[in-house]
């Protein structure tokens, strides 16, 4: 069973940064894709980011692109993900995911298989 856990949430001003940290552990097997998404309180969950963990290939959506980075250290099995220029919009629960299944970057959070249990990131105007 894979385990994920998410740290580096906080509070930032808008126009700051913030880097989120996931942890992978228990890979007793191949994770292929991994992911960020995020929910803000009565909204869905919605994707952020995807990386591949052969390749590095990256995948964003459209609201973070040029201001999120997602990046993977498979040595030490951690996602990152860098945020700068925040907006109060940004504020939400952010997830990390994990794809077992398929090796194709995915927006949808039901292509996910391990979910960590969330960073609350708060952007202050």
């Amino acid at each position: 069973q894979v385990q994920l856990v998410e740290s580096g949430g906080g509070l930032v001003q808008a126009g700051g940064s913030l880097r989120l940290s996931c942890a992978v552990s228990k890979l007793t097997f191949s994770v292929n894709v991994m992911g960020w998404f995020r929910q803000a309180p009565g909204k869905e969950r919605e994707f952020v980011a995807a990386l591949t963990w052969i390749g590095g290939s990256t995948y964003y959506a459209d609201s973070v692109k040029g201001r999120f980075t997602i990046s993977g250290d498979n040595a030490k099995s951690t996602v990152a993900l860098q945020m700068n220029s925040l907006k109060p919009e940004d504020t939400a629960v952010y997830f990390c995911a994990a794809r077992r299944f398929g090796a194709s970057l995915s927006s949808d959070s039901k292509a996910y298989n391990y979910w960590g249990q969330g960073t609350q990131v708060t952007v202050s105007s």
